[in-house]
């Protein structure tokens, strides 16, 4: 099977075709950000067959410090270590899934991508959607063969540093979009972060925007045209997509590649390291 055989999306019955096969690996991203411990929960009670449970905090994210966010990206080493364990070398299809609409599973894609495998895709409509399709469950641990995936990030463009993201900002050279919902971005209703607002001259697109009612990606045509509204005549290149912590932001990475608008870079660090410096200017409203 080529590696790139999946590269945004599979359905349910599509990932049904490739449970058991030594050169697919599934990982089970699913988490709340309120009870960081109800994703394993989830997976111990029921998960897709061969699933491998990835946790957000602890293997799709580093160490949080003073001047980090709350998710920083791993360590490219210490993450290429996490792939070798779970069974990951670059002949493997990744396949993510979380509950549902995606939000987390599209963090694994991101990294993925950043770390040079192409050869990774997030389950439309996540566990939800498996349950709806009334396919097979288990909840026995599962455990893969280690391979050894060797370390390349930036394959799928390197992350923006907060001072990096400055720079651009000062030369006004980038359109930077939030995935944050309205409310939030316009700082209204912050109850994760301890300040409320965003980044000057950033616009909203919240990733919610990308879905149908069932938490399914919207078409391609949709999706275009939904983000052509946002960015007006800026390039899908020029993008720099954030949000609280570097994890939504990706779930509109995966809708602009989805929308053939591919290009767009992520702020890791996103609302949650930028405000680690009051200096640092906030907007409202």
């Amino acid at each position: 099977m080529s590696t790139a055989r999946y590269t945004t999306l599979i359905e349910p019955a599509e990932l049904a075709q490739l449970i058991g096969a030594a050169d697919a690996a599934v990982i089970d991203c699913r988490h709340e950000l309120a009870r960081p411990d109800q994703g394993a929960l989830w997976y111990a009670a029921s998960h897709v067959p061969g699933a491998l449970f990835a946790h957000l905090d602890r293997e799709l994210s580093g160490p949080v410090t003073a001047a980090s966010g709350r998710h920083p990206l791993p360590d490219p080493e210490r993450f290429a270590g996490t792939l070798s364990r779970w069974g990951v070398d670059r002949t493997v299809q990744v396949i993510a899934y979380d509950q549902g609409n995606g939000a987390v599973a599209s963090r694994l894609w991101w990294m993925l991508r950043w770390m040079g495998h192409p050869g990774v895709a997030v389950l439309n409509g996540g566990f939800a959607a498996w349950l709806e399709a009334d396919l097979p469950l288990s909840s026995a641990t599962q455990e893969r063969q280690p391979r050894h995936f060797s370390s390349r990030p930036s394959g799928g463009g390197a992350p923006v540093a907060t001072d990096e993201l400055q720079r651009h900002l000062a030369q006004a050279d980038i359109t930077l979009v939030d995935a944050r919902a309205a409310d939030r971005f316009a700082g209204r209703n912050e109850t994760l972060d301890p300040v409320a607002g965003h980044i000057p001259g950033a616009r909203n697109h919240p990733f919610t925007l990308n879905l149908d009612a069932q938490g399914r990606f919207l078409s391609a045509a949709e999706l275009a045209r939904r983000w052509r509204a946002t960015l007006a005549n800026a390039p899908a290149a020029s993008v720099v997509s954030m949000c609280g912590s570097g994890v939504t932001a990706c779930h509109n990475l995966l809708a602009l590649e989805l929308a053939g608008m591919p290009g767009a870079r992520l702020y890791a660090g996103s609302w949650s390291e930028w405000i680690r410096d009051p200096a640092r200017p906030v907007a409202r409203a």
